[in-house]
């Protein structure tokens, strides 16, 4: 991890832990994946770079519209499986580890970069922002997808928050991912270097019930599944016992299919 700032080493091993599992997880995306990339709207042969790509969902599909593609995520883990599914399905994308708030790369190197549900859960966001600027090329674009501030994968964290631990007396609390949800914050980040334009959709996660989203998100979801982990049995049946009350109430004719509310931010950098 020494492409990875000290004090995002634990978040790095947070998210590894979901390993190739996690695939399952941004498959639930892919509608909200699918609309980033086609706002980005890569061409053959400019360079692109995927923050925080997980799995590597949105890199493939940059890859597959003729685009040279660079992913990177401070979780190990999840670029392993980018790495054997861009293998399986032929495609050559470079994937390396990085940290979103000090990138490797040079001043204006990319046309284009998309985060998926990833740049939003970083624990510096200025820092982040100030990257993403200096990263792109005057005239090139930027896109990211992130859950808005009232959707309901906000309320699944809420629903998680009473199982995790107390912060530490007089810290500082970290700040929340779902900021990036509300246009006035991005504005507030992103504004000073990009020509920015907003979109909203929803994406529905399918499962049979709410006992496959806990095994899903237990197993393969870094925060649910370390949060899960650390917890005593007893704890650790009430979180499971609520986190798939909470999924239960989605229930329709097909199963569960929970709409998840986001927002797409595009801008052009001047």
């Amino acid at each position: 991890m020494t492409d990875i700032q000290a004090h995002n080493t634990r978040a790095a091993t947070v998210w590894s832990s979901g390993g190739s599992i996690y695939d399952g997880v941004s498959r639930s995306l892919a509608e909200a994946i699918e609309h980033a990339v086609r706002r980005l709207d890569p061409k053959p042969g400019e360079k692109h770079l995927d923050v925080a790509t997980g799995t590597g969902w949105a890199s493939r599909r940059l890859a597959e519209a003729g685009a040279a593609v660079i992913g990177t995520d401070i979780a190990e883990g999840l670029l392993d499986a980018a790495r054997s599914e861009a293998r399986r399905q032929g495609l050559v994308i470079d994937y390396q580890i990085g940290d979103a708030e000090a990138m490797p790369f040079a001043d204006g190197q990319f046309d284009g970069i998309v985060s998926t549900f990833g740049v939003m859960f970083v624990s510096r966001p200025e820092a982040a922002a100030a990257e993403l600027a200096r990263l792109v090329r005057p005239g090139g674009r930027v896109v990211l997808s992130t859950w808005q501030t009232d959707s309901t994968l906000f309320e699944m964290f809420q629903v998680m928050r009473p199982f995790m631990p107390a912060p530490p007396a007089g810290a500082t609390p970290p700040p929340s991912p779902f900021a990036w949800g509300a246009q006035a914050r991005v504005r507030e980040l992103l504004g000073g270097a990009f020509d920015l334009g907003f979109e909203t959709g929803v994406c529905t996660a399918f499962m049979p019930d709410g006992a496959a989203f806990w095994e899903l998100f237990s197993t393969g979801y870094g925060p649910t599944k370390m949060l899960a982990e650390s917890l005593d049995p007893v704890r650790r049946a009430e979180l499971q016992a609520a986190f798939t009350a909470f999924h239960e109430r989605f229930r329709t004719d097909l199963g569960i299919a929970m709409g998840r509310q986001y927002l797409i931010t595009h801008g052009v950098r001047r």
